[in-house]
């Protein structure tokens, strides 16, 4: 079994733990793929700065192979953060950086590539929109991150994404039962062949057209065990395709419920087994001296105390 990563990478920088970590949607799908024993890949667009070097290191440590991205000149994504009172606290990006500015393109290599995937995930963090039907031409599988901003789910967003993928992802915490329903529908209206949405401590939700199961989360006993929520989603994700996968789901082949049903269960216990990692996949390192001194500089907008 084979996934790629396909799209976004980031460094999470923590400024209360004084820490850099590596993430972004597509690298942590492809990391926990591996981690549940799949063959992963990661396939997208480094920067040329030392922040890149530290991020590749960590992807090709976590045993996903590298070997077709690009690096062009420019900055890595970086996404700034604090924790305050368990919750993460947004504070500025740089827009993604080189990646996000110049994203990654199929050429007849690298699409050769992912052609040889089982599935290949991206989402809208990665920009990779104008690749996907593309991709829809090989035999490999595509799932896609929606992600839980409203200018993602318009008609025509989805009409846009939907006919060229074979699972849509939809973070729904913030919707209700029927609203969620109505988003799946809506996502395999317009063409995707699985939506599955996950709620938070209220569970998930998989649909197909023809049906639709739900799952309950597997809650934690004691909250204060919980290291960190960061990544849980593409946890879930990476838990669901693999448990699919192993199903021998195709296009060829459409999961039944119980499949389905599997998989949700799956998803939820990667997803689980996530709130115990330290960012979205360890490896944290300190923040340069000279790039802390910004944030903690008197005109710096950062948390004060550090």
């Amino acid at each position: 079994m084979k996934i790629l990563g396909f799209g976004d990478n980031i460094v999470d920088r923590f400024l209360d733990r004084r820490l850099d970590y590596p993430g972004g949607n597509a690298v942590n799908v492809a990391v926990y793929a591996r981690r549940l024993g799949a063959t992963a890949g990661y396939l997208g667009v480094f920067g040329d700065d030392p922040l890149a070097g530290f991020l590749r290191a960590a992807v090709t440590a976590a045993g996903v192979d590298d070997a077709h991205c690009v690096v062009r000149h420019g900055e890595t994504g970086i996404s700034t953060l604090n924790v305050v009172n368990g919750e993460r606290v947004f504070l500025e990006w740089n827009d993604g950086g080189i990646t996000v500015r110049a994203p990654i393109d199929l050429d007849e290599g690298r699409l050769a590539y992912a052609a040889g995937f089982d599935l290949v995930h991206s989402s809208v963090y990665s920009r990779t929109e104008p690749e996907l039907a593309r991709l829809r031409e090989t035999d490999a599988l595509v799932s896609f991150d929606f992600s839980s901003e409203p200018e993602f789910r318009t008609d025509a967003y989805l009409a846009r994404v939907a006919p060229h993928i074979d699972l849509a992802l939809l973070s729904c915490s913030e919707q209700s039962v029927e609203e969620t329903h109505r988003l799946l529908d809506a996502a395999i209206a317009a063409g995707a062949g699985i939506a599955l949405a996950t709620r938070g401590t209220d569970g998930a939700i998989a649909a197909d057209g023809a049906h639709r199961v739900h799952a309950e989360t597997l809650l934690i006993a004691d909250p204060a065990t919980i290291v960190d929520t960061m990544g849980c989603g593409d946890a879930f994700v990476a838990g669901f395709a693999v448990e699919l996968l192993s199903r021998g789901w195709s296009r060829r082949h459409r999961p039944s419920a119980e499949d389905l049903l599997a998989a949700l269960s799956a998803g939820h216990r990667s997803s689980r087994a996530q709130c115990f990692v330290e960012s979205a996949f360890g490896g944290g390192r300190a923040i340069p001296e000279d790039e802390l001194r910004r944030y903690t500089a008197p005109e710096a907008s950062a948390p004060s105390g550090l």
